[in-house]
């Protein structure tokens, strides 16, 4: 039994480790925000992930994904992997972890709301003090972008990602159990409203209109 969960789980971490680069890959016609900046969904892919199956596999699926780009498509090398690792875990594990202490939606929206939070504050640390060496510029310059370059960025960034997350984590986690790649549940089958799916569609809706805003289209 448990050399069959072992492989059933290390094909849905595979699985979710190229669906994640696919989405880096489809997120590249999108413009980038001040001109290096780019949005990327996968996140939404690994906190899926970890709401399966934990946070700790969004640490594994974030390095695996983020080793990936640097290996092939990345320009920013060992700088880009490191950045890309942390805002990654920074965003999804919070957001595992507390839903996993209670499956429920208001554990899902607080643990997304958390993520986006934590993102956004580790990243105006971690781009302060390694922006500067990738970029070459002085530690003024990126100093003088954390507020009005970063910070809102990365809330757009993580918002956007967690609307897809409260959209997409229910159709997928079906299509996994019917597949027998997800164990059935063991409590109560319960499915979003009509109106949670609708309310999922606007955040996604807005979060794109403000990506959308950041990146001067609007």
């Amino acid at each position: 039994m448990k050399e069959k969960l072992s492989v059933r789980y290390l094909s849905c971490v595979a699985m979710f480790t190229a669906l994640s680069y696919v989405a880096v890959l489809l997120a590249r016609a999108i413009p980038n925000v001040q001109g290096f900046l780019s949005y990327e969904p996968k996140d939404a892919v690994i906190v899926i992930a970890g709401f399966i199956f934990g946070p700790l596999t969004c640490v594994v699926i974030s390095v695996l994904c983020s080793l990936l780009e640097m290996l092939t498509i990345s320009s920013t090398g060992i700088y880009g992997f490191v950045m890309n690792v942390v805002a990654t875990c920074a965003f999804a594990v919070p957001a595992a972890w507390l839903y996993h202490r209670r499956r429920t939606q208001k554990h899902a929206m607080l643990g997304l709301l958390c993520g986006v939070l934590s993102m956004a504050a580790c990243m105006i640390a971690w781009n302060y003090v390694i922006t500067p060496f990738y970029m070459g510029v002085e530690r003024s310059v990126v100093a003088g972008m954390l507020a009005s370059v970063f910070l809102p960025f990365n809330l757009v960034k993580g918002g956007l990602n967690a609307a897809l997350v409260l959209l997409l984590y229910k159709p997928v986690v079906g299509a996994l159990r019917r597949m027998g790649l997800v164990a059935p549940s063991r409590g109560k089958k319960g499915r979003f409203s009509p109106a949670f799916t609708v309310f999922a569609l606007l955040l996604v809706a807005t979060f794109v209109l403000l990506l959308l805003v950041l990146l001067g289209v609007l």
